[in-house]
């Protein structure tokens, strides 16, 4: 959908597993372009953040 991105994917040695990273400021996106693949695919959703983003994040707490 108009508004998800996708960035990357990576695939496991064996096969077995991809990891693709996708970029949205809406959730509903995602869950919309994954409903299209349920029925061949099971999901695990982790959001992430740039490591910058994390650096700020933990800095004052050092």
């Amino acid at each position: 959908p108009d508004g998800l991105v996708y960035v990357v994917s990576w695939v496991d040695d064996s096969l077995q597993r991809c990891f693709q990273v996708m970029q949205t400021d809406d959730r509903t996106l995602l869950d919309e372009w994954m409903a299209r693949w349920t029925d061949l695919i099971d999901f695990e959703v982790f959001p992430v953040i740039e490591s910058a983003e994390a650096v700020q994040r933990i800095t004052p707490s050092l």
